[in-house]
């Protein structure tokens, strides 16, 4: 059989090759085996994502693998002081900030002063909160009185089925964890909604006005304590079966941290099972990846050249405040604890070379482009599924208000990384200009001194109860931020 001959290109399409940026679909670009290593790291992420549905979990989650991977709480190092050992290249620590963010770190050969290399994302969700005196009755039926917590479209969480996750700190100092509505047996909880045959009115209104930020009350309840003579007999029964169970009384609520999820289990979408729907992928996908590229590390024969350090941080969905948010000191704390324990003798000086020295990441989903809604995207520099991981080099809102902005050179340089290990990127702007747009945690590290580029996974319905990512987009992000770290 004759040989095919090979189609000789033109001159103009050669020149197109040469000259022009082209972002093809990583399903088509990928080897198999790399397929076949998305699909794992996939469905791991499920499962993970399923145990780590609030910021306290997520932690819980990520200490139980890095325990395993022999990293060492910091503090009992720093607890030695000046006779304590120092951390070696290779060495392994981690701070768990109160339960709710996390710095881990593996040492590498050069000094910290000389600059780390960072990944940085948030393990915190838009959700409900109870408020901190939640439980009444009201004809009938016992309700919790909520607050919301971070930007979501009130409607979206309506009539669905609800997760309770808490922890409370009871009178005698013992600590009580909360989880009802994730097991099969479990009963769940919801947010009602009008029936449309009396929705005329409501139906009349925005859409941001359909269901009030008051309204999002949660039914929890309906049979009444068997005592006829007792007050509020149905909130008394719910009240006496969280104190069987838990120890819990109605004062316990006021500083307790109950969270409100969606009760479904993150699943394969689609025919083709190439994306996952869930909740909580913004930005716990990022996190995941993140968290896993520095596992890597450690189970190389040999330490990096910078040290690679990763934190996971609470409070970003409500402007990173906080002393578990970004624009805390714990991060800044983290890095001088390695320059006091790596450097003979530690300064403030070593420790602000460290910071203007260091890299990061700021590892942080975008908006991919959704053909439903195509008016509120510039479809030139949108982010789409199934062609990698989104560098964004500005976020912000109208006339880059509020966001992060990194310089050439360091674009430049996380590009010429990615190239080099061969890790599918694309541009990723959040909407049109003055349509929309948001912030990550770039800009609290940034002010530090440290360079910072955005950088994460495309998704679909944000902020929605059911989030949806590609598996092809989620690993080779996790590719691309171990590339990263090596490289830096």
């Amino acid at each position: 059989m004759a040989k095919k001959t090979e189609e000789i290109k033109s001159e103009g399409q050669l020149l197109s090759e040469k000259l022009c940026f082209d972002i093809k679909n990583c399903w088509d670009t990928a080897a198999a085996k790399d397929i076949k290593d998305a699909e794992k790291f996939a469905e791991d992420y499920k499962i993970f994502l399923n145990r780590g549905k609030t910021e306290r979990e997520f932690v819980a989650a990520a200490l139980e693998l890095l325990k395993k991977k022999g990293f060492i709480d910091i503090e009992t190092i720093l607890d030695k002081g000046s006779k304590g050992e120092r951390l070696k290249p290779g060495a392994r620590v981690y701070q768990n900030i109160r339960g709710k963010s996390l710095v881990f770190a593996v040492i590498g050969k050069a000094p910290a002063s000389g600059g780390v290399n960072i990944l940085g994302a948030h393990v915190d969700s838009p959700r409900i909160d109870l408020k901190t005196n939640p439980l009444y009755e009201n004809t009938g039926f016992a309700l919790f009185d909520t607050h919301y917590y971070g930007g979501i479209k009130h409607y979206q969480w309506t009539t669905i089925p609800l997760a309770l996750h808490g922890v409370v700190i009871g009178r005698d100092g013992k600590r009580r964890d909360v989880c009802i509505g994730e097991d099969e047996g479990d009963p769940v909880f919801t947010v009602t909604d009008l029936l449309p045959h009396l929705a005329r009115e409501q139906m009349q209104k925005k859409a941001s006005e359909f269901i009030d930020g008051e309204e999002l009350d949660v039914l929890a309840g309906s049979r009444p304590y068997q005592d006829k003579k007792a007050k509020d007999r149905v909130k008394l029964n719910l009240l006496n079966i969280l104190y069987e169970k838990y120890g819990i009384v109605e004062e316990d609520f006021a500083g307790a941290e109950f969270e409100l999820v969606p009760a479904h289990q993150a699943r394969d979408l689609g025919l083709d099972r190439s994306m996952i729907g869930a909740y909580g992928h913004d930005d716990r996908c990022c996190a995941y990846a993140a968290l896993y590229a520095v596992l890597d590390i450690v189970s190389e024969t040999e330490p990096p050249k910078k040290t690679a350090v990763c934190i996971l941080t609470d409070k970003e969905e409500v402007g990173s405040m906080g002393n578990t948010g970004a624009q805390s000191r714990v991060f800044e704390n983290f890095i001088a604890y390695l320059c006091l324990k790596t450097e003979a003798p530690y300064s403030e000086i070593a420790l602000r070379r460290a910071l203007e020295g260091s890299s990061m990441l700021s590892a942080d989903v975008n908006a991919a482009y959704d053909p439903n809604f195509d008016s509120v995207y510039d479809k030139k520099t949108a982010s789409y599924f199934g062609k990698g991981l989104v560098l964004s080099k500005y976020t912000g809102r109208g006339g880059k208000f509020g966001g992060s902005e990194a310089n050439a050179e360091f674009c430049q340089k996380v590009q010429s990384i990615l190239n080099k290990h061969r890790v599918r990127w694309q541009y990723g702007n959040l909407g049109k200009v003055d349509q929309g747009g948001g912030g990550t945690i770039a800009q609290h590290v940034a002010n530090l001194g440290v360079d910072v580029l955005d950088c994460g996974v495309p998704v679909l319905s944000m902020h929605s109860p059911f989030e949806v990512i590609s598996k092809i987009d989620l690993y080779v992000t996790y590719k691309g931020y171990g590339a990263f770290l090596r490289d830096a």
